[in-house]
C-alpha cells in the first residue's frame, strides 16, 4: 500500500491525486492506494473528497475522527449502510476528545476508551468495509508533548498504557477471520439498553464476542448460541472496566484500568454473563468440529 497525502482536501488534492494514481497504477497496478479525505469525518471538505474519491474508484479512503465521545457512541452505525462493493476504509486516525479537540486539557480516561470501544464495535462489524484502523497518537513524552490525548505515555525510565490502550489490546488480541452476526431483537445491537456488541470466528475455532456496556448499571446478558457447531462447556471471560469514567492511569498506577480474565461456564448452547458498569467484556467459547 501507499499513503498519498495525509488530511489534505480541496479540489487541488484531487487534481494532483489524479496524476500520481495515474502514474503509480500505470507501472504498480498491485499496489493500493490511500486516500486522504480531510480532516473531518463530515462536512463539506469531507463531502467534496468522499464524492470525488468514490467515483475515481479509490482503492482505501483514509477517514480521521477526533471527537466527543458521545459523537462515538452516536457512530457505531456509521458503516452499517456504506456500499458494500467499492472504496474501503481506512479509520487512520481517531480518538475521543473527552474536553474539545486540541485542548490541552484532554485526557485519556476510562470514558474516552469506553466511548471508543463501543465505535470499534461498529468497525469489526463492517470488516468488509473498514479494511484497517489505527488510534492516534501513538507516544507522547510526559514533559515534551504536542498533542493530547495519547495511547502511551512515557518519560525518560517508565512507560505506562492508558486505558485507550487496553481497549486497543483488547480488540488487537482478539481478532478474528470471520465476522458472525450477534442480535437483539433481530437488530445489530449498537446502543439499545447502552449496549454494543460484535462477533467474529477466530482461526482457531473460537467464538469471539465482544460486548460493552456504556451504563452505570450491571446488565444481565444471555447469549444465545445458534448454529451446527457444538459448544464446548468452557468458555474465557476477560473484562475490562473502570471505577468511573474519569479514572486513568498513570505511571505509579499503570493498570488502574486493565484487563482480568476468569473462566466461563457454557450451559449447552446458552450463556449467561452479567455485564459489569462501564465495561468492555470479551466473551470467547471454543466450537467443536
Amino acid at each position: 500500500m501507499m499513503g498519498i497525502g495525509n488530511e489534505n482536501w480541496g479540489p487541488q488534492y484531487l487534481e494532483r491525486l489524479r496524476r500520481f494514481t495515474a502514474a503509480l497504477k500505470s507501472r504498480y497496478p498491485e499496489i493500493r492506494l490511500v486516500n486522504s479525505s480531510g480532516t473531518d469525518p463530515e462536512g463539506e471538505r469531507f463531502d467534496l473528497l468522499n464524492t470525488n474519491l468514490r467515483a475515481m474508484h479509490a482503492d482505501i479512503i483514509d477517514e480521521h475522527y477526533y471527537r466527543s465521545p458521545d459523537w462515538f457512541l452516536k457512530n457505531a452505525g456509521r458503516y452499517d449502510n456504506y456500499p458494500r462493493t467499492g472504496s474501503r476504509i481506512f479509520a487512520g486516525e481517531y480518538a475521543a476528545q473527552g474536553v474539545k479537540t486540541t485542548s490541552p486539557d484532554n485526557r485519556n480516561t476510562w470514558q474516552t476508551a469506553l466511548a471508543e470501544a463501543a465505535f470499534m464495535t461498529g468497525l469489526e462489524r463492517n470488516a468488509d468495509v473498514v479494511t484497517m484502523a489505527s488510534y492516534a497518537p501513538l507516544f507522547a513524552h510526559i514533559d515534551g508533548w504536542q498533542w493530547t490525548p495519547d495511547l502511551i505515555w512515557v518519560d525518560n525510565l517508565r512507560s505506562y498504557g492508558t486505558p485507550d490502550y487496553y481497549v486497543q489490546q483488547l480488540f488487537s488480541t482478539n481478532k478474528g477471520t470471520q465476522v458472525v452476526p450477534v442480535e437483539m431483537n433481530d437488530k445489530v445491537i449498537e446502543g439499545q439498553d447502552s449496549l454494543y456488541a460484535s462477533s467474529c470466528m477466530d482461526g482457531s475455532d473460537e467464538l469471539v464476542i465482544k460486548l460493552v456496556n456504556v451504563s452505570g448499571v450491571s446488565r444481565p446478558c444471555s447469549l444465545a448460541l445458534d448454529g451446527r457447531r457444538k459448544v464446548m462447556p468452557q468458555g474465557r471471560l476477560t473484562v475490562l472496566r473502570g471505577a468511573d469514567l474519569g479514572q486513568t492511569n498513570n505511571f505509579d498506577q499503570p493498570t488502574n484500568v486493565a484487563p482480568r480474565e476468569s473462566a466461563l461456564r457454557v450451559d449447552g448452547r446458552r450463556l449467561a454473563v452479567v455485564l459489569e458498569p462501564y465495561s468492555v467484556s470479551v466473551v470467547r467459547v471454543k466450537l467443536g468440529k
